[in-house]
């Protein structure tokens, strides 16, 4: 008797937190541009680069091609003189003979985190007081500096990000995480907001105050650290600073990926989450709203009834009940997965300005699933597989390499 309502309340739970989540994102001001452009401090962009695919040349021309009234000093950090991204950055200096470019070759890396190591080096030869950090797949509109650097003319603001679109998801297991990314992550970023001031960072973009790196330690503090986005963020904030999200939207393109390579991102972010926030992430399977809406379909199919209402087979078949009406889990079940979908879709284009996922909504149902094995399996293990390396994760979130995968 006890386990409908159990089930039951849980769906209505998660069915109010997506609402609370759908609201705090409509509130925002997605792709809003600043009305005022004129602060255009010189800045240093800071980028780690690794190999190349079909898009990175696209998105390393994005930054050569700012639209920015201030002076851009480009820092590029690769480990060897013979990773293809060189031939790349050195087609784009001829291309743009007017930009200011070093490519720098760093095969010595101070920790685990590679990215971080590297940029550790390049903070060194950074020109200016502004640093922009941006991993190397992302790609950015050609007015993103002079929108994202605005709020920093303001001294408290210690950091700046923003949000990112998965932008091609060219594989089915990549129209699944288009929904972790595009749908929830922005939107539940918003949900912790509105809660309280955002004490972390979003590693896509970031852009910053080199006196504030320096007093945590420069990069180089971040070296072993999994989640340095993060833990960049969170140690700007404790200074009293505050994190900024600005409304444009920046895109990550990824190369081709099957369920196997969908399934390790997603599982060494669940990972990643679990080891930062740890009681959050625990009760974040609360909010699984798609998953709940399943359970309690379920618990409506197999007979346990609801209220006043009990299931039975009889004269009116498989859904009927002793009043010939539905049991009321499968009704509340199916409202709320209904509604699950539809605030999906709405959130993906909002964020991607785009009706193309519309013909995926039967991921929906499959992606939350998904996501609460990836729950569980984020609390059994401490092994993570990052750039074809393996690693153990620290319960303080630092990096310890075990091998090649």
């Amino acid at each position: 008797m006890i386990l409908h309502y159990i089930f039951g309340g849980l769906a209505a739970l998660s069915f109010i937190l997506l609402i609370w989540q759908w609201l705090a994102a409509r509130r925002f001001p997605l792709h809003q541009r600043a009305s005022d452009t004129s602060f255009a401090p010189a800045v240093t962009l800071l980028k780690s680069l690794k190999g190349a695919d079909a898009a990175t040349e696209d998105c390393l021309r994005s930054w050569f091609a700012q639209d920015y009234r201030g002076e851009v000093h480009i820092l590029f950090g690769v480990v060897s003189a013979e990773d293809p991204v060189c031939a790349i950055v050195k087609k784009l200096q001829q291309e743009f003979p007017n930009r200011e470019v070093r490519l720098e070759i760093i095969p010595a890396l101070i920790g685990a985190n590679a990215k971080v190591s590297k940029l550790a080096e390049l903070e060194k030869l950074a020109k200016h007081d502004i640093f922009v950090v941006s991993d190397a797949d992302v790609r950015v509109p050609a007015d993103f500096l002079a929108n994202a650097v605005a709020p920093l003319r303001a001294p408290e603001v210690g950091l700046v990000n923003c949000f990112y679109k998965l932008a091609n998801p060219s594989t089915a297991a990549m129209r699944w995480e288009t929904i972790a990314i595009n749908a929830d992550f922005w939107s539940q970023v918003l949900q912790s907001q509105s809660l309280k001031p955002l004490d972390f960072a979003l590693g896509a973009v970031m852009l910053t105050r080199r006196a504030l790196v320096a007093e945590i330690g420069g990069f180089a503090g971040l070296a072993d650290c999994l989640a340095d986005d993060y833990q960049l963020g969170n140690r700007i904030a404790k200074r009293g600073q505050r994190i900024v999200l600005s409304p444009i939207v920046v895109e990550c393109w990824d190369p081709p990926m099957n369920w196997g390579a969908v399934w390790r991102h997603q599982l060494r972010w669940a990972r990643t989450i679990r080891v930062c926030q740890p009681v959050p992430y625990f009760f974040s399977i609360l909010s699984n709203a798609g998953l709940w809406a399943m359970v309690c379909f379920v618990v409506g199919l197999a007979g346990i009834s609801f209220g006043p209402m009990e299931w039975h087979v009889g004269q009116h078949g498989l859904f009927g009940t002793s009043s010939g009406e539905l049991p009321f889990t499968i009704i509340m079940g199916g409202f709320f997965m209904l509604s699950r979908i539809f605030i999906a879709q709405n959130l993906q284009s909002r964020l991607t300005r785009s009706s193309d996922d519309f013909d995926y909504f039967w991921l929906v149902p499959l992606k939350d699933l998904l996501q609460g094995a990836i729950w569980l399996c984020a609390f059994v293990g401490n092994r993570i597989e990052w750039r074809g390396q393996v690693y153990r994760l620290r319960r303080d979130g630092t990096l310890v390499k075990t091998g090649d995968r």
